[in-house]
């Protein structure tokens, strides 16, 4: 896995600006959101429920093989622009805390609403296994 942050561009802030990977499987990550094993949505902030979020994609990663090191893609859909980036930097300790300081090419997406209506934020993703 190689990330590619070119001077050119501004400097990138909890995630890298291309991720090159090269592996023999290529697992794609569904939507997560905080959902419980239940079904039911938990946590009522954006922090807690991105945490929550985050552990279920890498639990799916897990049981697929990898390590949050082999993500290449995250997508984050919130309900929320302004919200999540207010707490942003907490995000990024939720972050560092689960899957370290390799950080995929990532995209923040507004959207009206999730799937599950309590949901403020979802994650999907893409990893290359070795």
């Amino acid at each position: 896995m190689r990330r590619t942050n070119p001077p050119e561009l501004s400097p990138p802030t909890g995630f890298s600006h291309a991720v090159t990977a090269t592996g023999s499987r290529v697992v794609f990550l569904a939507g997560q959101t905080a959902l419980d094993t239940e079904g039911a949505v938990v946590g009522a902030t954006i922090t807690e429920q991105f945490e929550r979020a985050l552990a279920n994609l890498l639990t799916a990663l897990d049981a697929s093989g990898g390590t949050p090191a082999d993500l290449t893609r995250v997508t984050v859909y919130t309900t929320d622009v302004a919200a999540y980036r207010a707490v942003a930097r907490d995000l990024g300790g939720v972050w560092r805390r689960h899957a370290g300081r390799d950080y995929p090419a990532m995209a923040v997406i507004g959207v009206s609403r999730l799937w599950d209506e309590e949901a403020l934020v979802e994650l999907d993703g893409i990893a290359v296994l070795p």
